[in-house]
């Protein structure tokens, strides 16, 4: 699991290119070309939107001197603002992970046996950068780093931070990649220019999961994308995951209530036992908890008065299937939303069985579906 989330934390450096995010990468474009680019911004939105990609095309771009092919020009590489020539030397050495020049910040290994990554960037990861910055440029151009994500670093992290985002050197580029802002000091915040962004489109989504993916069919790529919310990251998650079938058998079995299909489920929740169940059982309960957080939306769009299609369907004939379990109304799912939520957040905390949780969780979406 461990090796997992390192690899989806590195992969953004490599990626060909950019889609979506247009205006964010025309805006740190231009920032560059007026020569009062700020040492630090903070690019904030949902997990998985293309942040740290967006993050790192803009470090290749102040890399090779914001010109498609470095200093001197280049092969046309497109339309993209923060295009780069794939071949160029520093393009090659930051997509390795050997430019000396960048450096990225993530969750670290703990220094003692049994070696598992930490829960939080610590102080040591940033005191690092801190050392990185103290010496001059190896290739006498800008020093970059990437923090992703920023909102996983402790308390005595952000203060490190704090210090060296208050007295930059320069020709520094600090990039903060983050989800959710509001846990940073206000004090690291406001020493950062900030961008928003938003989830892609469903038709971006499945251009990157085309390009990530060549071999997945066009109709399940548009369905990865449909369900993974404007978030290519998560769709290709997804895609590893088995993400389309999990979703199949969730749908299986809320067909069945307000009943339970005692022999269905248990199959299901067998399925996630053992090491090899973990990233099944993690994707099967997001999985729910969307449907969940969908099933209510198009409840209250339609108890205030909203027309039209309930859901965009994943499964065939789960409008209707949502339709007919929200007829109870909204208080009774809402309900079921908490005490899901706060079950599997238990589970993680306490290491509860998973099997349990899953029965406990489809108890609760049975209670709520009888109102």
């Amino acid at each position: 699991m461990n090796d997992d989330i390192i690899a989806r934390i590195e992969a953004p450096r490599s990626a060909a290119g950019l889609i979506g995010h247009a205006a964010a990468a025309s805006a740190l474009a231009e920032a560059w070309r007026s020569e009062r680019l700020a040492h630090a911004w903070m690019l904030a939105g949902p997990p998985g939107i293309g942040k740290a990609t967006l993050a790192w095309q803009f470090v290749r771009f102040v890399a090779v001197g914001g010109k498609p092919g470095g200093e001197g020009g280049g092969a046309p590489v497109g339309e993209e603002p923060l295009a780069t020539d794939p071949h160029h030397p520093a393009v090659r050495q930051i997509v390795a992970g050997a430019h000396p020049d960048c450096r990225l910040v993530r969750r670290s290994h703990n220094a003692r046996p049994p070696h598992r990554l930490r829960t939080e960037i610590s102080v040591e990861d940033v005191r690092d950068v801190g050392r990185f910055l103290q010496h001059t440029a190896a290739m006498g151009g800008w020093r970059s780093v990437v923090v992703d994500s920023a909102d996983a670093m402790n308390a005595n992290a952000q203060n490190a931070l704090l210090k060296i985002l208050e007295e930059p050197p320069p020709r520094t580029l600090i990039l903060l990649v983050c989800h959710a802002p509001s846990r940073l000091l206000p004090t690291v915040r406001s020493r950062c220019r900030t961008m928003h962004l938003r989830p892609l489109s469903e038709d971006q989504v499945a251009a990157i999961i085309a390009q990530q993916k060549p071999d997945l069919p066009g109709a399940d790529r548009q369905l990865l994308a449909r369900l993974a919310d404007g978030a290519p990251g998560w769709a290709l998650d997804l895609a590893e995951a088995g993400g389309l079938d999990l979703y199949q058998n969730l749908i299986d079995l809320l067909e069945s209530l307000p009943a339970l299909d005692a022999v269905q489920l248990h199959k299901t929740a067998d399925r996630f036992s053992g090491a090899s169940g973990e990233s099944a059982y993690r994707t099967f309960v997001t999985l729910l908890q969307w449907w969940l957080a969908r099933a209510i939306r198009a409840t209250a769009e339609k108890a205030g008065g909203a027309s039209g299609e309930a859901v965009d369907e994943v499964v065939s004939g789960e409008a209707a299937l949502t339709a007919r379990l929200t007829q109870p109304g909204l208080e009774p799912w809402l309900k079921a939303w908490e005490k899901v939520a706060a079950l599997t957040l238990r589970a993680d905390a306490v290491n509860l069985d998973r099997k349990q949780v899953v029965l406990n969780a489809f108890f609760e979406l049975a209670s709520a579906a009888r109102g």
